[in-house]
């Protein structure tokens, strides 16, 4: 099949920051010349979330999430989740995210990064949005509040996952899809191999992260939603599955989980 007539999906881009300031067009160009059907732009705070509105609104094929990392949860306007609820209204944006917990640099303190994210999850309740998750080093904390809180009946993504496969099960259950990104495709990764190998195909996505995470073959440059296709591939390897087939599944899955009509 020619690269154009493919099906990838990149379900996490941070296309809206300085890394991409110099050829972010020529950027997305490649991305659809490499069979990219849809970009979803996540979003780190209130000005991201702008951006990432932005740019969903000049392109048709990109989707906008909104929503505060948690590190930047820390010394956040008190009107953030009525801004937050406000652009979330707007056309192209399909979820509240990325937000979460991340104890491995703890750019914020632990008890905000909590609150922050106790309070975006209530907001996806009340807006019946799915919600995007950032989990790094955060497992225990990150379940339990999970538990207690709950989500919205849309469900959510667990995205770039590093738990375990246990972990992935309990999600799944609660109505996660379970994103895999380049990490995937590095020699060591064993473990994450074992869980893109063994997940349900309706509960998989694919992601770049980028520019951060770069696959493998492009380890040590900056990486860009047309490279979600060494992270297709790998995990098609991985499944004994057709590349075409595991990115045409994952395709119809991020239809679903974000709410976009078929073509």
């Amino acid at each position: 099949m020619d690269e154009k007539d493919r099906f990838l999906v990149d379900t996490h881009a941070h296309l809206d920051i300085e890394e991409f300031d110099g050829d972010r067009e020529e950027a997305i160009l490649r991305a659809r010349d490499a069979g990219v059907r849809y970009i979803i732009n996540a979003s780190f705070d209130l000005p991201s979330s702008e951006r990432s509105v932005k740019l969903a609104n000049q392109h048709p094929f990109i989707y906008a999430l909104v929503g505060v990392h948690p590190h930047e949860a820390e010394d956040l306007p008190e009107n953030y989740l009525a801004r937050l609820g406000g652009l979330a209204a707007g056309p192209g944006v399909v979820a509240i995210g990325e937000i979460g917990l991340d104890y491995y640099r703890d750019l914020s303190p632990r008890p905000v990064q909590q609150k922050v994210f106790r309070e975006q999850l209530a907001l996806c309740r009340e807006l019946d949005l799915p919600v995007v998750i950032h989990d790094r080093d955060a497992h225990g904390d990150l379940m339990d509040i999970l538990k207690k809180d709950g989500i919205s009946r849309r469900g959510g993504v667990l995205h770039c996952y590093s738990g375990s496969w246990e972990m992935a099960g309990l999600c799944m259950a609660m109505g996660f899809y379970i994103s895999i990104a380049g990490p995937v495709t590095f020699p060591n990764a064993a473990r994450l191999k074992d869980i893109a190998g063994k997940l349900p195909l309706e509960r998989l996505l694919t992601e770049t992260d980028c520019p951060y995470l770069a696959p493998q073959a492009r380890r040590g440059k900056r990486n860009e939603p047309a490279y979600v296709r060494y992270v297709t591939e790998e995990i098609a390897s991985l499944r004994g599955m057709e590349t075409d087939v595991l990115a045409a599944a994952v395709l119809e899955n991020t239809r679903a989980i974000f709410g976009i009509p078929a073509e």
